[in-house]
């Protein structure tokens, strides 16, 4: 990966271009950013520009031998650690290196992908995958092995606010002080779930989402029209990844919205209709079916409908993006729904059902009450 390879970001590469030639090389950083921002491909175009010694923005001038390793994710001194489970692959202690094939099909095909488009790959989508002891114990011994090229060492934790308690608490000491030469980069989306002890090792550098233009140029390089690359880079709100799935017609939300609008109007439906509730109970079952990444994703995407009605509803309409595209069903019309003496209820049991999926409650229940919750709240009238 080049940093001619990034989309935007233009000061995020030029901070770190000269962090690497003035040789100011932090041992532990880390890379925070939404989805789809480029945290990711960041980190591995600069263990690139610093293990093969290029320079200039284009990581030109350097090792020609490393630069080909590195692009093709075979270096000897760049590692990686990500979110893995068992599967019919690894039938117990899963650990990144199981898993190095398919991350390296992984970068190269979506390097903008997120977890879910990665536990597709790997057929863990029903699961819930983690950075765990045994991925922490592989990482203290590859570092503890001399670099093999003589330079630096290079690890790179892709959603590291999956490591659990016991891997956070087992790579303490490692991100506090590691080995000469070793260079450990954490990549996250959500900081605050990462470990306090972990966060306060590392010096953080906050990636903004991607800007429109940025990512409309991008789309109408692949080919698309200059009106509809500018609508998708307008609905996508800075995250390339998801507007590549809906150049392609292949983004998860796309199914969402149908589920999110089936829901709604259920539940309008269902004061004092027993039929309705019948409906409901039935599309929780539906829903239910999925894996829990998936619920997880469908619970997130409904927080981000909810902001968006009421951002309509409150004549924010410059900072509103989202569209949903289910024939019959416009948000502006459902935005005057949520007002501000529900949308605090709507955002709790949103939340409270998100928490009660990751602790692996029966998901039947969970969205079997929180349709009714959902049914009280959207009939309370705004003050």
């Amino acid at each position: 990966m080049l940093f001619r390879d990034i989309l935007g970001l233009s000061h995020i590469k030029n901070h770190l271009i000269s962090s690497a030639e003035s040789g100011r090389v932090p041992h532990a950083q880390l890379f925070v950013g939404p989805e789809g921002c480029g945290t990711l491909i960041t980190a591995i175009s600069y263990a690139q520009y610093v293990l093969c010694s290029n320079s200039g923005a284009e990581n030109e001038n350097g090792d020609e031998a490393c630069n080909l390793k590195c692009a093709s994710l075979t270096h000897p001194d760049l590692h990686f650690a990500f979110p893995v489970s068992n599967s019919d692959k690894v039938k117990s202690h899963a650990v990144s290196n199981h898993f190095m094939e398919e991350w390296r099909q992984f970068v190269k095909e979506q390097p903008y992908g997120n977890l879910f488009d990665w536990y597709r790959l790997i057929g863990i989508e029903k699961k819930q995958g983690q950075i765990g002891v045994d991925e922490a114990m592989d990482i203290v011994k590859k570092l503890s092995l001399k670099s093999y090229e003589g330079g630096y060492k290079f690890m790179i934790i892709w959603m590291a606010e999956k490591m659990n308690i016991a891997c956070a608490n087992k790579l303490l000491k490692l991100i506090e002080e590691p080995p000469s030469g070793t260079v450990i980069i954490l990549v996250a989306e959500d900081e605050e779930q990462i470990m306090q002890t972990i966060r306060s090792r590392c010096q953080v550098l906050h990636f903004p989402p991607l800007a429109e233009d940025t990512i409309g140029q991008a789309l109408i390089r692949e080919g698309l029209a200059p009106k509809e690359a500018r609508r998708i880079a307008h609905e996508s709100n800075g995250n390339y990844n998801k507007a590549v799935d809906l150049m392609n017609k292949d983004s998860e939300d796309l199914i969402f919205e149908k589920w999110f609008v089936q829901w709604v109007r259920s539940a309008f439906k269902a004061k004092g209709n027993k039929g309705a509730i019948h409906e409901l109970i039935l599309w929780s079952e539906e829903v239910a079916r999925t894996g829990r990444e998936t619920q997880k994703n469908y619970l997130k995407y409904c927080l981000a409908v909810i902001r968006q009605a009421m951002l309509i509803n409150y004549k924010a309409n410059e900072l509103a993006y989202m569209q949903i595209h289910v024939d019959g069903f416009q948000l502006q019309k459902f935005a005057p729904f949520v007002h501000e003496n529900n949308v605090e209820g709507l955002v709790h049991e949103i939340e409270t059902a998100i928490y009660h999926i990751e602790r692996n409650g029966n998901a039947k229940i969970i969205f079997t009450d929180l349709s009714i919750r959902l049914t009280r709240l959207l009939h309370k009238k705004a003050a």
